[in-house]
């Protein structure tokens, strides 16, 4: 039973690998976006400051009215260094570039490379979305171009038509750079979207067939136990009726045998219900006392021992401890022949103990050979994360040892 939660909770649980590809896809979109690249941008901005400041050091005198001084300076950096925040706020940083290089750029004449920062910002501006911020930036850039081309006679590079002629090629080659760019991110997301829908659609498809099946083995549950075990209950249930109803003492064996085909119908109607349905209470600690009693009445004496301060504990811990016990008694009642039976429940501070031993016949020097019951064991404790040791006591008889974290996680 603990399997088949198990098995419902892998198709129903979290995201695993499986999504490490589509989250590669996410990234890869995130910086086209820009999501994530404020330092490469703030490396941007200070390299083309300290590019401009250079270049204006370095170069020849200027023919505008003003040379570089204080003001001029301080144009340059209010110019390029708000390119560091250029994908937060792009149709500011625009505006803001194309404002200062132009002012810069009418105070000193022809300056150096200033249509650099201001392209950067128009292209930051397209890829975005703000198309007209990108224009009005663009053609505050080229008017101020014109003017500054005009009043010193020359331009960037010859006649002052000609210079505005060539920017207003690369503005637009800018500008195309783009709308290219955002076409691909828009392309990249709507990948990305039908990777999350294909995703989706093969979970929901892994799911239903997972309830399919879930439903044909509880059909088949019910149709193949169903009627024998209640055939047993109702058989020792009449036997034990005409044995009192004659005045005879019920056998201990036959007791057993109704309550166990109590117990079976209980457990089956549960793991049919986990089949069907959600998880419904399961047993727990709280039904030891019950537990063993049962092992009595089929002939194991067996005794309860609990330790240290009882807690509540996760539900996954207390089923196991509850299946632990429950197997090594059964075990012992099958296999140990003539033998007593102690539990030990130990609540520790950070973790469940639960020692089951009995006296019986295992041999000592015999290597046990593990089966579904001790297989099924293993399983569950090693699946919270804790440890167990099963095998025969040196003075005789059997032992099962578990030791579970009371987190119930490893």
């Amino acid at each position: 039973m603990d399997r088949i939660r198990e098995w419902r909770g892998h198709v129903r649980g979290p995201r695993g690998h499986a999504y490490g590809w589509r989250d590669r896809v996410r990234t890869w979109g995130g910086g086209v976006r820009g999501e994530g690249d404020q330092v490469p941008d703030a490396a941007l901005a200070g390299g083309i400051a300290l590019l401009l400041v250079v270049a204006t050091l370095v170069g020849p005198e200027q023919g505008g009215p003003h040379g570089p001084g204080p003001v001029e300076y301080a144009l340059l950096l209010a110019g390029t260094l708000p390119l560091a925040v250029r994908r937060r706020l792009p149709v500011v940083v625009a505006l803001v570039t194309a404002v200062c290089m132009t002012a810069y750029s009418v105070r000193t004449g022809v300056g150096p490379p200033t249509a650099f920062p201001v392209l950067v910002a128009v292209h930051t501006a397209v890829l975005t979305g703000h198309r007209a911020a990108a224009v009005a930036a663009s053609v505050v850039f080229l008017s101020g171009d014109l003017v500054a081309g005009l009043s010193s006679g020359t331009g960037s590079g010859g006649l002052p038509q000609q210079s505005t002629g060539l920017l207003v090629g690369w503005f637009v080659a800018a500008g195309v750079m783009g709308v290219v760019s955002r076409h691909r991110r828009d392309d990249l997301r709507r990948a990305e979207e039908r990777a999350a829908e294909a995703e989706r659609t093969r979970e929901e498809t892994a799911r239903r067939r997972a309830d399919e099946e879930r439903l044909r083995i509880a059909r088949e549950l019910h149709d193949s136990l169903t009627h024998s075990i209640s055939v047993i209950k109702v058989q020792a249930g009449v036997a034990v009726h005409l044995a009192r109803k004659r005045g005879e003492e019920v056998s201990a064996p036959l007791l057993a045998i109704q309550e166990a085909g109590g117990e079976a119908m209980r457990e089956l109607r549960v793991t049919l219900e986990v089949l069907r349905d959600d998880e419904p209470p399961v047993s727990g600690l709280d039904r030891l006392t019950e537990l063993v009693e049962r092992s009595r009445a089929t002939g194991l004496p067996a005794t309860v021992v609990v330790d240290g301060e009882r807690r509540p504990l996760s539900v996954d811990v207390d089923r196991t401890a509850y299946r632990i016990v429950q197997e090594a008694l059964t075990n012992a009642a099958r296999h140990a022949g003539p033998a007593a039976a102690s539990v030990r429940i130990t609540y520790g501070p950070k973790e469940l103990t639960v020692q089951i031993d009995d006296d019986g016949r295992a041999d000592p020097g015999a290597v046990p050979t593990p089966g579904v019951g001790l297989s099924g064991m293993r399983e569950r404790v090693t699946a919270l994360g804790g440890r167990l040791r099963a095998g025969p006591r040196s003075e005789g008889g059997f032992s099962v040892r578990a030791e579970l974290p009371v987190d119930g996680s490893p």
